[in-house]
């Protein structure tokens, strides 16, 4: 069974930064693309990255230059390093391949 586990969420204030991570198993990390969501309070999903097999990464305009996504195949965990956070950030952040989803971690920016 595929799993996805986020962790590292927390309230943090404007321009603070946070590490998330995305535990996975029951399937090989290594050859799956890797995406970060993110959902706010009463609004739809918004993409915010996607990394591939080959280590390319891809943000949306709205993370660019502040947020890092890696991945570490050997510990099949994915990584969002997240700086000068905005309170617009302030929202509920998933990981997923494919049609799986984990629970997710809230991540609020506020101060």
């Amino acid at each position: 069974e595929v799993q996805l586990v986020e962790s590292g969420g927390g309230l943090v204030q404007p321009g603070g930064s946070l590490r998330l991570s995305c535990a996975s198993s029951g399937f090989i990390f290594s050859q799956y693309a890797m995406t970060w969501d993110r959902q706010a309070p009463g609004e739809g999903f918004e993409w915010v990255s996607t990394i591939y097999t080959d280590g390319t990464v891809r943000y949306s305009d709205s993370v660019e230059g502040r947020f890092a996504t890696s991945r570490d195949n050997n510990k099949k965990t994915l990584y969002l390093e997240m700086n000068d956070l905005r309170t617009e950030d302030t929202a509920m952040y998933y990981c997923s391949t494919g049609a799986k989803r984990g629970q997710g971690t809230q991540v609020t920016v506020s101060g």
